[in-house]
């Protein structure tokens, strides 16, 4: 346990004296107790655990249904296992099922030891608070199980296992992973209850089908559902981390290019999030829009790099070029299914209410909903953040602005829900800006051009500063053969003065 904190080391040890405590009168049960039971769940937990070197072609089970700083709840689909033996075994043996398994289950290397010790340290009182429930509830291990009244102890039983891992969990958080103490706890249990009901389902049928004329072997088939479950919830979370994968890539990519707006991606992407869930959009929408929030500027990879750090004025036409990356993200997103409705917003997020906006002149509703919450977010970060030329505005200032605006350039319903999701939460822009890499210098610009205060090149949401409207006429500009992106970031500290239709 070289390395963890001591805080950390502490905690485990007392985890670990708690389970042996729990375990501890099992040496008083005698011969008679059920210990060739207790071996053999305890074996079937190892290989279960042990299964987890060996997933399933194309696919590996998830560790468990929650993430702990150790390794967090059991793998999903061998905690049947531990359930059972909480129904069919007296309190002690219960909590002896999980300290072989545990001890020798797979591990990240980092810290191995330790993590596979608060791993059985964790489960053992788990489970012996389980067996102890169902048995305070009137529910006798060598006894047959009553239909349907045995239900409601199996259930309480899951839930306190459920919420033992919970709580331990959270501390081991706080104390391994220095997670703040009152954010430490937040959605343990909310995340794990349901499925650790389900699993105590599970584990009933597993026990009952143990003590039937069956015997143990059947018990081992309901294991095969759950294990197929298991497998369809890791290849659902390998597609979800592929999808941030590539979202990641393009937002790097981005940043590469124009390293400007450093860290105005994600945070657009937070607002968005944040004006979707003051709406009540359901959760599939609050994702769609964060995904938009984070790849509205993606189409600047179709932008020349000399525009987008050109010092000095703009000519029309490079304007014009600027004013189409729109569409050009837009065409970039083509194809990926899962931004379908995140391409409305990157391709319309610079429109405007009143119909001056660009690339297409939309006025009113004909701007799609999820554009007109990424325009107000993008405006928000603009100006809450600081850039090269100046510092950040105040947020109460930048709702003032908002508030200004709306109705001509943004929706005054999602300023309004921006409004209020702040009063709420607040804003806490600590993701990194173009502040990190160089201080604002306070210049205006240069060749008489006045930056604008829009993230990515959103209009500026300041007073009513007029956006001349822009033909959008085919350019040629291919964004294939314009510059490519550098591998090496080059200098520019002297960019002060940026144009707002970037």
């Amino acid at each position: 346990m070289r390395g963890l904190p001591a805080a950390a080391r502490g905690y485990i040890g007392c985890a670990a004296l708690a389970a042996a405590l729990c375990a501890a009168p099992a040496a008083g049960l005698g011969a008679d107790a059920p210990w060739s039971r207790a071996l053999a769940l305890a074996t079937l937990y190892g290989l279960c655990e042990q299964l987890r070197r060996c997933p399933p072609p194309g696919g590996r089970v998830p560790y468990g249904t929650a993430s702990g700083a150790s390794g967090g709840f059991p793998a999903g689909w061998a905690s049947p296992v531990l359930l059972a033996g909480a129904f069919l075994l007296p309190p002690p043996l219960a909590a002896l099922v999980a300290v072989p398994g545990a001890l020798s289950a797979p591990a990240e290397p980092r810290f191995a030891a330790a993590r596979r010790v608060w791993h059985a340290a964790e489960l053992g009182p788990a489970c012996w608070a389980a067996a102890q429930v169902f048995r305070a509830l009137g529910q006798h291990p060598l006894s047959a199980p009553q239909f349907p009244l045995v239900l409601l102890p199996a259930a309480a039983a899951a839930a306190t296992f459920c919420a033992v891992l919970a709580v331990l969990d959270g501390g081991v958080l706080a104390a391994a992973e220095r997670h703040p103490v009152r954010t430490a706890w937040r959605g343990l249990l909310a995340r794990s209850l349901g499925p650790q009901l389900v699993h105590g389902l599970a584990g009933l049928m597993m026990a009952v089908l143990w003590r039937s004329s069956y015997g143990p072997p059947a018990a081992l088939l309901v294991l095969l559902p759950m294990y197929l479950s298991c497998w369809v919830f890791a290849q659902y979370h390998r597609e979800r981390a592929a999808h941030q994968a590539t979202i990641r890539a393009l937002v790097q990519a981005v940043d590469i290019k124009d390293r400007y707006t450093r860290g105005h991606s994600e945070r657009v992407g937070r607002a968005s999030v944040m004006i979707a869930r003051e709406l009540g959009l359901p959760e599939d929408r609050m994702e769609a829009l964060r995904f938009a929030g984070i790849l509205h500027d993606v189409g600047k990879l179709g932008v020349p790099t000399r525009l987008l750090r050109k010092d000095g004025p703009l000519t029309p036409q490079e304007r014009r070029v600027i004013e189409l990356h729109p569409e050009y993200g837009h065409e970039i997103v083509r194809g990926i299914g899962f931004l379908e409705e995140a391409r409305a917003a990157i391709l319309h997020h610079h429109e405007r209410l009143d119909g001056s906006g660009y690339p297409y002149g939309l006025t009113g509703h004909q701007v799609p909903e999820v554009a007109r919450v990424v325009a107000v977010a993008d405006a928000f970060d603009a100006m809450t953040s600081t850039r090269s030329y100046r510092r950040a505005r105040p947020v109460p200032v930048a709702v003032a602005e908002l508030r200004k605006c709306a109705g001509a350039q943004f929706d005054p319903r999602m300023v309004h829900a921006l409004v209020a999701s702040l009063d709420r939460y607040g804003w806490h822009p600590d993701l990194v800006t173009a502040a990190d890499a160089e201080p604002a210098t306070g210049r205006s610009g240069r060749g008489g051009r006045q930056p604008q205060e829009a993230g990515g090149g959103a209009p500026a949401p300041v007073g009513p500063v007029p956006v001349e409207p822009v033909a959008v006429e085919p350019v040629p500009v291919d964004p294939v053969a314009v510059e490519p992106v550098p591998v090496v970031p080059v200098p520019w500290p002297e960019r002060a003065g940026r144009d707002g239709g970037r």
